[in-house]
């Protein structure tokens, strides 16, 4: 069976300006981002031959080819599930260039998340899929929102494990503190402290305003290539140890309710036990994260799923502020979709990029070694990318 370790690598990353009113278009937006990853690679936009995003993107690769100027495609793709598409999309990419598919692959995502459709007005009416069979159970009770199913969640792995509000406000906060020096950031020069968190205002108890990601308008894209093709390239190569998707019994979207335990997170375990393994790395030798954090309870929970701490230990780990910038685990160092932007997580694939190469606007010590999640409570994904 063919390995993905070390086949290819991500040699370009392009982001547009991120805001809450872009007054342009998304394929306008897209189109910036992709031109951008391919001029931070130092290829000629000619020579892209594959294109990958989201099903919820609204622009299509032919448009976005013809756009840019990109040359004949011989592979194109997009990934479900909102958020869990983050990895996937990188997923698709190394696996196309892994096999010969395709050469160049770039991979974006392009969002008026703000000034278009917004995210955070629900699903009731807005998204016709085969979801709506199972969250129209739990749209009659009001719980209409991501973060109403998310605070379910979070109720019950609070009351377990003893989490308290203070602890999501110090993931809020760190990230926040990453961000007050990133100027992409919508948290750039905004401090939060505790007392400011804790008097927010309760939007799906017990998540606060600020345990809430941002709606932002913006692009991202990513040029994955060969790892021997990148070395020729403009920039240091962030080489993909080990990549995956995963899904586990009991999936639903954002609302697997009726598994045995809602307190864990079965699909990010799965993701773990799958990129360690075709990593060959374990916890020990990770240095810094990306966790998906589209809510601050996202990025507790996953602590235990990849492993950094045992069960229910967590809200310990934070504690300690192993999460800052002289922690264990630098996590966000870009201030995360919590602080920077919310662009469906490729915002946080692409911060992981910049620690491996060494140009996070908050660049540890160490990063040998950078893992970045997808979506959670979705079928997800990781990956773990390593210097060359």
């Amino acid at each position: 069976m063919l390995s993905l370790k070390n086949q290819a690598a991500v040699a370009g990353i392009g982001c547009t300006e991120f805001s809450k009113n872009s007054g342009r278009s998304e394929l306008s937006l897209a189109s910036e981002a992709v031109v951008a990853a391919a001029a931070d690679a130092g290829l000629p936009v000619s020579e892209i031959d594959g294109l990958v995003s989201y099903t919820l993107d609204p622009t299509d690769e032919i448009e976005l080819a013809r756009s840019v100027g990109a040359g004949d495609l011989t592979f194109y793709s997009k990934i479900n599930y909102g958020g869990g598409a983050a990895v996937g999309v990188v997923h698709q990419a190394v696996m196309a260039v892994a096999t010969g598919q395709a050469k160049n692959v770039v991979v974006y995502r392009g969002m008026n998340g703000r000034s278009g459709q917004r995210n955070g007005q629900g699903v009731s009416g807005e998204i016709v899929t085969s979801d709506l069979v199972h969250w129209s159970w739990y749209q009659v009770y009001g719980m209409v929102t991501p973060g109403s199913w998310i605070a379910m969640i979070a109720h019950k792995y609070m009351h377990k494990y003893g989490l308290t509000a203070e602890d999501l406000g110090r993931v809020a906060i760190s990230q926040r503190n990453y961000a007050l020096t990133n100027p992409r950031a919508f948290g750039y020069q905004k401090p939060l402290d505790m007392e400011t968190y804790l008097a927010s205002k309760m939007i799906a108890s017990p998540l606060r305003l600020y345990d809430f990601c941002q709606e932002s308008d913006g692009a991202c894209a990513l040029l994955i290539t060969s790892t021997e093709r990148a070395r020729d390239l403009k920039q240091k190569p962030a080489v993909i140890r080990g990549i995956t998707q995963a899904s586990t019994q009991g999936q639903e979207q954002m609302t697997s309710f009726y598994r045995n335990e809602l307190e864990s997170l079965p699909e990010m375990e799965l993701a773990a036990k799958r990129v360690y393994a075709q990593s060959g790395l374990s916890p020990a030798d990770i240095d810094a994260t990306c966790l998906y954090d589209a809510f601050s309870s996202e990025v507790i929970m996953q602590l235990e799923s990849f492993g950094f701490c045992g069960k229910g230990e967590a809200k310990d780990f934070v504690r300690d502020g192993n999460l800052d910038i002289d922690g264990r685990l630098p996590n966000n160092t870009h201030g995360g979709l919590l602080s920077e932007a919310y662009i469906h997580g490729l915002n946080n694939v692409a911060e992981g990029v910049r620690l491996i190469r060494g140009t996070s606007t908050n660049q540890p010590k160490k990063a040998e070694h950078v893992l970045v999640s997808s979506g959670v409570g979705v079928p997800t994904g990781a990956v773990i990318f390593g210097k060359d």
